[in-house]
């Protein structure tokens, strides 16, 4: 039982640790990350987000707090996840295999202007770094959010907070306060008087 306690304890001084790094050093990089999304959105972009597993689950509850209100009311925003359609995942997979399933999806649909939010814990996953290279080739602005190091999707993105550890529960959570940090800035960007007014960011 001391050793359970033990191991509680030093997942949470990890956490904490964490927290001050994102509040001292990350936060410049949510900023980035969040106004350049903005702008997107501002001059009628499209913003793309993609993640696998628990990833995948934190790209659509970005999407979803963006295309419903995450504190304001305002207009819903033109924001989508690409893991949210089953059936399109699975057909590519089975046809084109798991490595093209939001790289296909991104050839249809991004064009120049649009950006593509990519989720990656290791920063080399196949599937996401094809992603992001698809959206380059598209015209479409890359940012991410990674784990320590960043790995090939920090190296090809404009901007990416790179969580610093290896733990994947640890990178999520930071990654989840992240990506309500986003929309928190996103929101208050896009409701704000000289948004209203000028259409402009």
């Amino acid at each position: 039982m001391s050793g359970e306690k033990s191991n509680i304890e030093t997942s949470l001084r990890r956490r904490m640790k964490l927290l001050r790094w994102t509040a001292d050093e990350g936060l410049s990089q949510v900023r980035e990350i969040a106004g350049e999304l903005s702008k997107c959105l501002a001059s009628g972009g499209a913003v793309f987000v993609c993640g696998n597993g628990g990833s995948a689950s934190q790209a659509e509850h970005l999407a979803g707090e963006l295309v419903g209100r995450f504190k304001k009311e305002r207009d819903s925003l033109r924001v989508f996840a690409l893991t949210a359609d089953s059936a399109v995942v699975t057909a590519l997979a089975n046809d084109y295999g798991y490595d093209e399933v939001f790289s296909r999806q991104l050839n249809g649909m991004a064009r120049r202007g649009d950006c593509l939010l990519a989720l990656s814990t290791s920063g080399e996953s196949k599937n996401i770094v094809k992603a992001c290279e698809t959206a380059k080739k598209k015209g479409a602005r890359v940012f991410a959010l990674t784990g320590q190091g960043g790995g090939t999707v920090g190296a090809v993105s404009e901007a990416c907070l790179a969580v610093p550890d290896s733990d994947t529960a640890r990178i999520q959570e930071i990654h989840l306060l992240a990506i309500h940090l986003i929309c928190q800035l996103v929101e208050e960007s896009m409701t704000s008087p000289a948004t209203s007014r000028s259409g402009n960011v």
